[in-house]
């Protein structure tokens, strides 16, 4: 399998003119085995773990439903989900023989997404938890616990998550990089295009320059479609949809959050925060290690995207991809 293709200049030179499509299917193809393998693990493999949910009226003051995502969170999920399946399709269906006029709606979609995206961190670094997205040490010790238990080592204690699992805070940060990437390296390819707010401008870079311009601009854009494939599958799989439909109406039931988030590390405003008491994997533990709808691409992209964006898609510090970019993209989130 080819990793990039090349051609020669006008001058002889061998020159990158952009990735190998092969890397496009093999992103496509690895993620729908690994939806399918995991489908197959959780339906028939996964070990079993009780339905005890731990009750809401356990904590003091929690209301019935607590706010997981406001409105303008939403928004931007949503937005930057629709901006990164428009890029997708327009940037890779010609690929596959599916010809249309893709050129402008792409770059378009692109300056959208620009624009979202620079929303997204103005307003997670002033006006939100900057840090709540990034991962800290007991996020790695639940995740290397859940790991444990995902291989049949049933009884490992599993602490609640904060208000995003680890596996919602990897999906955001994949989904960033790679979006973040297809972003800077796609507004210097859109100075070659003739807009209506400049002239294009084909020699600002030289022809190596603009070689890896385009295989960086590939790779993240190959990458993307990876994480929306998951942070889809993980967004619409049954138990994951209380996720879901908090990117949709921004809130969880009280149950859901006493059965998977840790009070001392997502604090409910006029709620008392009880010790966190780890659960046992297999044995009344709900803790994930799936992305699901926050930001992404998103999640994707919980998400998606902590979805993100993509491809964003998705997990973010106010959203998900994630789940949703990619779900973010994903993931998400």
């Amino acid at each position: 399998m080819e990793l990039w293709r090349s051609a020669a200049n006008p001058w002889g030179q061998e020159v990158l003119v952009g990735i190998s499509w092969d890397l496009m299917w093999a992103a496509v193809i690895g993620g729908l085995v690994f939806v399918a393998a995991h489908a197959v693990w959780a339906k028939w493999i996964m070990p079993a773990a009780s339905g005890d949910s731990g009750g809401g009226s356990s904590i003091a003051g929690l209301p019935a439903q607590v706010l997981r995502h406001a409105m303008s969170e939403r928004v931007f999920h949503w937005g930057m989900s629709a901006a990164m399946l428009v890029l997708l399709v327009t940037a890779f269906a010609p690929v596959m023989g599916i010809q249309f006029a893709w050129v402008t709606i792409h770059w378009v979609a692109g300056i959208f997404l620009t624009v979202m995206i620079a929303y997204h961190m103005v307003h997670a670094t002033f006006f939100q938890d900057f840090w709540a997205m990034w991962v800290e040490g007991k996020d790695i010790k639940a995740g290397i616990a859940e790991i444990k238990h995902m291989i049949g080592r049933n009884g490992t204690e599993v602490p609640k998550a904060a208000k995003y699992p680890i596996d919602h805070k990897m999906f955001h940060h994949g989904a960033a990089v790679s979006g973040l990437a297809a972003i800077v390296t796609g507004i210097f390819m859109m100075l070659r295009l003739e807009t209506p707010f400049w002239t294009a401008n084909p020699y600002m870079l030289s022809d190596s320059a603009w070689g890896v311009m385009y295989v960086v601009h590939g790779v993240s854009g190959v990458a993307l479609i990876a994480l929306v494939i998951t942070h889809i599958y993980f967004a619409i799989r049954p138990d994951k949809w209380w996720i879901t439909k908090s990117m949709i109406y921004g809130t969880i039931s009280s149950e859901k959050y006493v059965e998977n988030h840790d009070p001392s590390r997502w604090a409910i405003a006029g709620v008392s925060s009880p010790e966190e008491e780890p659960v046992l994997a297999g044995v009344g533990a709900s803790a994930s290690s799936e992305p699901a709808a926050e930001g992404g691409l998103g999640d994707a992209g919980d998400s998606g995207s902590e979805a993100g964006p993509v491809a964003g898609a998705d997990e973010s510090s106010s959203d998900d991809s994630d789940d949703e970019w990619a779900s973010e993209v994903g993931g998400s989130d």
